[in-house]
């Protein structure tokens, strides 16, 4: 069997990590903005305002580099999509140590998040609370997005093995698919509006709602996989890749959508309700523009200087930290510095919340984040090690004397 020296899915991208740290600055940003009333300021208001849609390429990024491994596998026979064993530890080891001290620390230190109720407690350590009524506790109210990411994480298996038949030749059905399905779950607003939800839930802050930022980061996997898979790509392939590689017209894309997305075309920005029209905009435009800023990082040869610079890189491994103690820090930051919310002094709460949240997350990805990650990278080696004198053992005894 033939194997491949440097198997695509293996490809780092150290741009995305600098990337990974601009989107989680930026919903440190838009909630600066709207706790010192920054959104409401004429022109950067808004754009300050709509920073929420990093969370579209958080997602997006989460689908590129999670369906890459399944996007290769469906072109090259040898290799194979990931096990969900595998898989699901390493999304567990990722997300819940640091989440689950976060979520502790918060409910016994923040004292407007002090007296939650068991149910608040439970909810969020499971990162269930986008599904149970009033559980968006003060100073975690951010993580109703991971956990949609986290229902994502154990959606993609279901999808890769729904797919698992559009292989080789019919891989090339591949993308249509996704984006019949991206354009199906625009109707998810009306469904959800038809259930008998109760009050305090949001259903469309559920998975389904969001599959659009997702399906653009598989679809950008499964581009890029027709490409390193195929030594001659069709016409189509390679003139997608050019578009997306093509950096002022990913700019100039990115720039409209997320100037569309300012506009009530995609609702309000804060806590206003959307209509449903205005959810699908907001959901539409979201995908593009992740879409837009991720495809020339990847489609492209480079350089790219800033991202990939050192300082960049430290705030990438340190992005998820960023994301997970922010709000905290920003509550922290009123009170410590006798500063009154919704009372202006965005520069001054930005660059003391930054500075905070980033020390806040150096910390946490040293002893919480890495130290789990290790341990578990090195708990798998020992057990590949027994697997193989297992089998070495095995083999042995069957060996005549």
């Amino acid at each position: 069997m033939t194997t491949i020296a440097d198997p695509p899915q293996r490809r780092f991208f150290p741009q995305l990590e600098g990337m990974r740290a601009l989107a989680a600055l930026g919903v440190l940003t838009t909630h600066v903005a709207f706790q010192t009333r920054a959104i409401e300021w004429p022109v950067l208001g808004p754009i300050l305002g709509r920073l929420d849609l990093a969370v579209a390429l958080f997602f997006a990024l989460s689908g590129f580099l999670l369906w890459r491994p399944y996007a290769a596998a469906a072109r090259h026979p040898e290799l194979r999509e990931p096990g969900p064993a595998r898989y699901l530890r390493h999304r567990f080891v990722r997300i819940w140590p640091a989440y689950t001290v976060a979520v502790v620390a918060v409910f016994t230190l923040l004292p407007q998040a002090r007296g939650a109720s068991i149910e608040s407690w439970l909810a969020n350590l499971t990162l269930t609370q986008v599904f149970v009524p009033w559980t968006l506790a003060p100073g975690l109210t951010q993580m109703w997005s991971l956990s949609v990411e986290v229902a994502f994480y154990l959606l993609l298996p279901v999808i890769g093995y729904a797919l698992i038949a559009l292989r080789g030749p019919r891989a090339r059905l591949r993308i249509p698919l996704l984006l019949a399905v991206g354009v199906l779950s625009l109707g998810w607003a009306w469904v959800v509006t038809a259930l008998p939800l109760p009050p305090g839930v949001e259903g469309k802050n559920w998975v389904f709602g969001h599959l659009p930022w997702f399906l653009a980061g598989l679809i950008l996997a499964e581009l890029t996989a027709i490409v390193d898979a195929e030594p001659r790509p069709s016409r189509s392939a390679r003139r997608a890749l050019a578009v997306s590689g093509n950096r002022p017209l990913m700019l100039a894309v990115a720039v409209v959508a997320y100037g569309l997305a300012c506009t009530p075309l995609a609702g309000p920005v804060g806590l206003g309700d959307l209509a449903n029209g205005q959810y699908v905009g907001k959901i539409v435009f979201g995908a593009i523009a992740a879409y837009a800023i991720l495809a020339p990082l990847v489609c492209s040869p480079g350089p790219f200087r800033f991202l990939d610079s050192g300082p960049m890189a430290a705030l990438g491994r340190w992005s998820y930290a960023i994301f997970i103690w922010h709000l905290a820090v920003l509550t922290c930051v009123f009170g410590l510095f006798g500063i009154t919310a919704f009372d202006g002094h965005f520069a001054g709460v930005w660059v003391l919340t930054v500075v905070l949240t980033i020390g806040v997350s150096a910390a946490s990805y040293a002893f919480i984040e890495n130290p789990c990650r290790r341990a578990l990278a090195a708990w798998e080696r020992r057990r590949a090690l027994r697997v193989t004198e297992t089998r070495s053992t095995d083999r042995r005894s069957r060996i005549p004397a």
